[in-house]
């Protein structure tokens, strides 16, 4: 237990904290969607024409009519006045993982010095926020800060209150004053038009004449731990860094499998349903909540929903977890890997495309055999994941996605494709060519008369592999808990508009050339299979012999570290894959090369530069007061005639000494500053710098273990993930 004077006032503020206040519960009816301008709200103070225009952009896609803004942003200001909102936000999303804004007042001074709320289409459309004080890796000078927000009026618009009030917030793309998109949500939105365009041509092909728009859907499952407020005040490195840089691991953690399902603690549930409130008042579907493996780790999981509302309610899902943590006296931590020697968070990504005619595309139904519609599509993903496996990879590469990948708590760096026992029976007999049928799903039948028949899944689950299909969808496993979902998307979407379009070509040309539909498609299949068909695994992504044989036998690439795989961004392949699809121009997608890595520089040299502090100015002086200590009454003992030696002494010395040692090494290691390229320094990073830090780590929590608890200066691993 703590004892040091710090930690032991953090234990007794969370004995004596009180409970918060209970609350009356709502129904759903009166909370969802309470705080959002939908389309239903739209439909009761809009104009029927202004309505029906606002919907056909809203729904079809169709280019959006400037001219109705103004009417629109009246009624948008009457509906934020009457709930209570005195000013407006431009929300947008900038190339940092994190939710920009910029707040407005309504407020009008009049000339005789009364005031009135005015809000006009054109600041509705569009806004003005600076655009040199946001990453844009070298696309402006500092001193060019124009930048512009645009209405995006697929996502709707919203009211955040606070305990004293509201405002309106607008979801906006952000690009710079020449034309480069400076967000994640204006590639998003090319590539999901670029993934239409190339879907439209292959339902076309098929025979299909009546054709939705095509969209993507994304449900992002959000882990995520909770640590008392307490404990997090008093460790530098989770305030600054989100984890742990320091800590030995508790004698107990998560090898009993008792945490994950279990009962959720009631001051947690109390948390979640604070959280689900306000989620569902911002028409956010949150589906499933849960214990998640580690101590002190959870999930939650919201619906399926179009990818680029889904990117946005992602994004306001990580605000809203974090926000009212701290109202519980709770840390909400995102990073991937906050304490070591548990599992860490990731966002498993559910990924899926259809539109309103055709339904989900990634649907197999019962005889996925015989639904070349299906086959086509899944097959299309199959060719994207294999040829660019790498570039998938780099969409998730951040420094603290490193700490989780590859280890038996996450994929591996290695892209694989799995797609369960049916559909590979499927595809083998399209390589074959010939398909004769699939697979029998079976029942599940228990003897037991009063428990249920029900139907078996196709297929089972691998939780190793970092892309997997899982019954009417593709499971996206490898993505990062504190990352925004929209680079997956982009990626994902991006690669399966290029496949797309590769099968539109194969079909086009055998149909052309007098080969009948269903022959072009089985002869279409059997070349992407042939082809691409080493990127499916369905074994243990974990084992050493998959790691080898991917790499020396199937040619896949394995890019262990954001290190590795950051660079794959300036391959000529993917320069040339984002280009001639329109989604990011070779200017852009280099601007990204070098924010990413500037991202994954900064964190390294923050999480060095918080190792040598806390190890000099904590964990040193601890050591020294207990060696002191121990010194003084070995010594004592000694003159009464009791001998015990002083092999702790010297224990304790030599970690201290190497400790110490080790962190001078690294603080003298981070003053190098001259490299002659942005990858020599990523590399630096990931294979001096880290280890270095991992030493010091090594040194100083074999230390914990032998110095006194009252004289340990931070919360430990016991404190902080089993006192709530």
């Amino acid at each position: 237990m703590a004892g040091n004077s710090a930690r032991t006032q953090a234990v007794q503020n969370i004995t004596n904290r009180q409970p918060m206040p209970p609350k009356a519960p709502q129904s759903l009816a009166s909370l969802w969607a309470s705080d959002v301008f939908t389309l239903s709200k739209m439909k009761e103070c809009l104009p029927k024409e202004v309505f029906k225009s606002l919907k056909k952009t809203i729904e079809t896609g169709a280019e959006l009519d400037v001219s109705i803004a103004d009417v629109v942003a009246l009624a948008m200001k009457d509906w934020a006045l009457s709930k209570g909102a005195l000013y407006y936000a431009h929300v947008f999303y900038p190339l940092t993982n994190a939710t920009a804004e910029k707040h407005d007042g309504f407020i009008s001074v009049q000339s005789d010095g009364s005031v009135i709320s005015e809000f006009g289409g054109k600041v509705l459309v569009q806004g003005e926020p600076d655009g040199s004080s946001f990453p844009n890796g070298g696309i402006r000078s500092t001193f060019e800060a124009r930048g512009y927000t645009a209405w995006d009026v697929t996502s709707p618009a919203y009211i955040m209150t606070t305990d004293n009030g509201a405002t309106l917030c607008i979801p906006t793309v952000f690009i710079s004053w020449t034309g480069e998109a400076l967000d994640k949500k204006t590639p998003l939105l090319r590539a999901n038009a670029a993934m239409n365009k190339a879907a439209q041509r292959v339902l076309s092909l098929i025979g299909h004449t009546d054709i939705a728009p095509v969209n993507s859907s994304c449900g992002a499952e959000q882990e995520y731990f909770l640590v008392d407020a307490n404990f997090v005040n008093n460790r530098p490195d989770l305030l600054l860094a989100g984890r742990t840089l320091f800590g030995a691991s508790a004698a107990k953690g998560q090898q009993f499998d008792d945490h994950y399902f279990g009962a959720i603690p009631e001051r947690v549930q109390v948390y979640m349903q604070d959280v689900e409130q306000q989620l569902y008042r911002l028409g956010i579907p949150a589906k499933t909540r849960h214990n998640e493996v580690a101590p002190g780790q959870f999930e939650i999981a919201p619906f399926f929903e179009s990818a680029n509302v889904a990117t946005d309610h992602q994004q306001l899902l990580m605000t809203i977890l974090k926000n009212t943590a701290k109202k519980h006296g709770l840390v909400c931590l995102l990073h991937e890997k906050p304490f070591k020697g548990i599992n860490g968070s990731g966002k498993h990504v559910n990924w899926s495309v259809g539109n309103a005619t055709q339904g989900n595309l990634l649907d197999p139904g019962n005889t996925p055999h015989a639904n070349t519609q299906f086959l086509l599509f899944c097959g299309a993903v199959i060719r994207g994941v294999h040829k660019y496996g790498p570039l998938l990879r780099a969409a998730i590469a951040t420094a603290s996605n490193d700490h989780r990948l590859g280890a038996n708590e996450a994929p591996p760096a290695i892209m694989s494709v799995y797609l369960g026992s049916q559909l590979d029976n499927v595809f083998e007999q399209i390589s074959n060519g010939e398909i004769t049928g699939s697979l029998n799903a079976g029942v599940m039948n228990l003897g037991i008369n009063t428990l249920p028949v029900f139907s078996k899944d196709a297929g089972d689950r691998n939780r190793t592999s970092p892309f997997a299909f899982t019954g009417n969808r593709f499971e996206f496993r490898a993505v990062g808990s504190s990352q925004s979902v929209a680079g997956p998307l982009v990626t994902m979407n991006t690669m399966l508009a290029d496949s797309l379009n590769w099968v539109a070509d194969s079909l086009e040309s055998q149909l052309n050339a007098g080969i009948n539909l269903d022959g072009a498609i089985l002869k279409t299949l059997k070349t992407l299979i042939d082809q691409h068909g080493a990127v499916v695994f369905g074994g243990n992504g974990y084992s050493a012999e998959w790691h080898k044989m991917a790499v020396e036998e199937r040619g896949l690439r394995n890019l262990k570290t954001a290190a590795d795989a950051l660079p794959v961004l300036k391959e000529p392949d993917v320069q040339e894959l984002f280009e001639k699809l329109g989604v990011l121009s070779p200017v852009e997608l280099a601007s990204r090369f070098e924010i990413y890595a500037e991202q994954y520089i900064l964190a390294i040299e923050v999480e060095a530069k918080l190792v040598v502090g806390m190890a000099k100015t904590g964990i040193y002086p601890a050591a020294v007061k207990y060696l002191s200590d121990l010194s003084a009454t070995l010594s004592s003992l000694k003159t009464n005639g009791v001998e015990l030696g002083n092999e702790r002494l010297v224990l304790i010395a030599g970690l201290l000494t190497s400790m110490t040692a080790t962190a001078d090494t690294l603080s003298a290691t981070l003053a190098k500053h001259d490299f002659a390229t942005i990858e020599e320094h990523l590399q630096f990073c990931a294979q001096t710098i880290r280890p270095l830090m991992d030493e010091v780590r090594q040194f100083a929590d074999e230390l914990e273990g032998e110095i006194a608890d009252e004289l340990w200066p931070y919360p430990t691993y016991q404190e902080m993930l089993f006192i709530k």
